[in-house]
């Protein structure tokens, strides 16, 4: 027995042996081949792990930009048809694979056939792109079945993420929005993209040294978070008032658009925080190439348009008004005129001029006329202001004289960038003068606002100067950049560039502008410029503006208003700008009173939103306007509590029966008969408490 034991013993270990000494063959002599085929079998592809990129959020925290999670649909031909098996139907994968595709996503099964043909040796084909997380769960769940999934090969989810933006074409010029790639185009997206955007992430598949399959993962990295000092409510406030005017001006006395540009710009005068930016043209920031869509042009136009046309007008669609273009400004400019004069001492506020309506500036050259061009006579320094005096504001300029006149332009910084976070901005230091090129005549223009452009953001930027004590801050938009986790990375400061006037001459300029809109009319009959912009019962204070285009022969005008509130404490400062608004003449289309109706009706509505309390009386002159206003809100108030009771169940109730108010239910009361015929047993009908002594148990219990 031990002798069959120990031969067979020995048998084993020499077929050990045998099989040691085959491996080592096989080993030395195909090795590589073998390996090969092992790592061929291994899924060692790395997988990108997209970042998402960064809110951007309004100064309260509505979402104004946002990235969503989407899937594309991958198909890994080559794994696919590795499971393939054409001879055992129970074992193959690439038919139900197929039919599972068609299925859940209406793929077309012979498009489907040829691709698996055509790159066999392709281990990444996207069949969809920027799926929901609702479109792929039908799939996803065959995939998890223990029956069907096991039968499903080769297809995998790629995460990616798709830009949306939630208020469609709300701020489009400030937000802006990306191309493929994350990369922002105009506005804060393209200023911030690189802050927007994250890192990306990678899923690292590979054999150790056992030839066991192992990950490593690194992680995206998202991007951070913009909040921005735009007011959604009051951006919104703004829109829709230009959108109102539009409506109202479109063909009304001309055939026509009702303004070749509009512009609206809101900020806080005393930290340069944009509140809102505004212009006539819009487009969806979820389709912004779309020129049809977006109504600027007609199929017809498009169609009728070269490629470079049409990237033209989208740009022109894409153009931020407020900071791009430069115009003559007009009289909006002349607080820094007599702010400068006041400041250097040339002037005073007991300071009178005459008036004659105009002035021969150079002789030989034409009169340059006044608005009035019967003259306004004997006004004062306020009055400058208050009656928009042109010939007032070139006696002040000629006071000042080139170098001082020049070094003030410097000081509110036009013909300077203000720097604003936003691409785009125009530079317009060669459409202002310089001592090389100011004569009488243009130092006599620029004082009122005429020979020199300027843009709106440079506009509000300086007079923003001009009355919140003669600080100078640099405009922006951004507010604050929080991490993924809402942490606070950075908050932008105020940035204080220069003191442009001293407090003194702030509160002067106030004080004129407000009389510019409350004042009354002077011993010469003038009448204040701003009144058609003031909002009864509130102190508010602004400036007119009214600009001759070039060339001047066309008596084209653009004509704006700049105001603020409140008056002695300004916190918001509103520019609406005109250019060019539908009338019915050249003489009324020089009025300011176009622009000052957008303004007021932005500024009766953006008022009482910021907490700006209105503290006057009503004017005489207003109380008809009040009184109207009040008799309209309550005549629809009565209508809308008419429809309100309109709509309301007035089917009469059957004899007998109340309406229960908190559950609608129609309850039949009980008669008296009926009451009596149930007999008295109580006000509990008999029941008893379980919990106290005689009913049904005790509280010792």
């Amino acid at each position: 027995m031990r002798n069959k034991l120990a031969l067979l013993f020995f048998i084993i270990v020499l077929a050990l042996v045998g099989v040691n000494v085959r491996l080592a063959y096989i080993n030395k002599t195909n090795g590589d081949k073998y390996t090969k085929k092992v790592l061929a079998q291994q899924d060692t592809n790395s997988t990108l792990l997209p970042y998402r990129r960064g809110d951007i959020l309004d100064r309260n925290g509505t979402i104004l930009a946002t990235s969503e999670k989407v899937y594309n649909l991958i198909l890994d031909p080559k794994v696919l048809l590795q499971n393939q098996d054409k001879e055992d139907a129970e074992k193959d994968c690439v038919e139900p694979t197929i039919q599972a595709l068609v299925q859940c996503f209406e793929l077309d099964e012979a498009e489907l056939r040829t691709t698996l043909s055509e790159k066999k040796d392709s281990s990444y084909v996207i069949l969809l792109k920027q799926l929901s997380k609702d479109e792929i769960s039908a799939f996803r769940e065959l995939q998890t079945d223990k029956t069907a999934g096991s039968r499903i090969k080769g297809v995998w989810f790629e995460d990616s993420y798709i830009r949306r933006y939630p208020y469609n074409s709300l701020a489009c010029h400030v937000i802006g929005y990306t191309v493929t790639g994350n990369q922002g185009q105009t506005g804060i997206e393209e200023e911030y993209s690189s802050t927007l955007n994250g890192t990306n992430g990678r899923s690292y598949k590979y054999l150790n040294e056992d030839l066991e399959q192992s990950t490593v993962v690194k992680k995206a990295t998202d991007g951070h978070t913009v909040v921005s000092t735009i007011d959604a409510t009051l951006q919104e406030i703004a829109e829709k008032y230009i959108n109102k005017f539009v409506e109202d001006y479109t063909n009304k006395n001309t055939e026509g658009p009702a303004a070749k540009n509009i512009g609206v710009l809101m900020m806080n005068p005393q930290n340069g925080e944009i509140l809102a930016m505004a212009g006539d043209v819009n487009f969806d920031l979820n389709n912004p190439h779309d020129l049809v869509a977006n109504g600027y042009l007609t199929q017809e136009e498009v169609d009728a348009m070269s490629e470079e046309e049409q990237l033209d007008a989208k740009n022109q669609m894409w153009r931020n008004f407020c900071i791009s273009d430069g115009y003559e400004p007009g009289s909006t400019v002349k607080p820094m005129t007599v702010a400068a004069a006041l400041e250097l001492g040339v002037v005073s506020d007991s300071t009178t001029f005459l008036c004659d309506g105009g002035q021969v500036v150079v002789q030989g050259q034409p009169k340059i006329k006044c608005a009035k061009k019967t003259g306004h006579g004997i006004i004062s320094l306020e009055g400058s202001l208050m009656f928009s005096c042109n010939d007032a504001l070139m006696q002040m300029g000629a006071m000042l004289g080139y170098d001082n006149f020049l070094k003030y332009q410097q000081i509110f910084n036009f013909g300077l960038k203000t720097n604003i976070d936003l691409p785009g901005e125009a530079n317009n230091a060669s459409s202002v003068f310089t001592k090389d090129n100011m004569g009488p005549m243009e130092l006599a223009t620029s004082s009122f606002g005429q020979g020199f452009n300027a843009t709106m953001i440079q506009v509000a930027s300086a007079f923003s100067s001009a009355i919140n004590g003669g600080y100078y801050y640099q405009p922006h938009v951004v507010k604050k950049i929080l991490d993924a986790d809402g942490g606070t990375v950075e908050t932008v400061n105020p940035l204080l560039v220069r003191q442009t006037v001293s407090v003194k001459t702030s509160a002067l300029i106030r004080q004129y502008l407000y009389h510019t809109m409350y004042g009354s009319p002077d011993a010469n009959g003038n009448n204040p410029t701003g009144k058609k912009a003031r909002v009864a019962g509130y102190a508010m204070g602004g400036k007119t503006g009214t600009a001759e285009k070039i060339p001047r022969s066309a008596r084209k005008y653009l004509v704006s208003f700049i105001g603020f509130a409140p008056a002695d404490n300004p916190q918001v400062v509103c520019y609406v700008v005109v250019d060019e608004p539908n009338a019915d003449s050249p003489t009324t289309q020089a009025s300011s009173a176009f622009a000052q109706e957008i303004f007021k009706n932005i500024m009766k509505e953006a008022m009482p939103y910021l907490n700006i309390y209105a503290t006057e009386e009503i004017p005489a002159d207003m109380q008809d306007e009040v009184a109207a206003e009040k008799a309209a809100q309550e005549q629809a108030d009565a209508e809308q509590a008419a429809e309100e009771e309109a709509k309301e169940d007035t089917t009469p109730s059957e004899e007998g029966t109340l309406v229960d108010p908190n559950t609608g239910e129609t309850v039949k009361m009980p008669t008296e008969e009926e009451v009596q015929a149930e007999g008295d047993d109580g006000f509990l009908g008999g029941y008893e408490s379980p919990i106290l002594p005689g009913g049904g148990g005790s509280a010792e219990e």
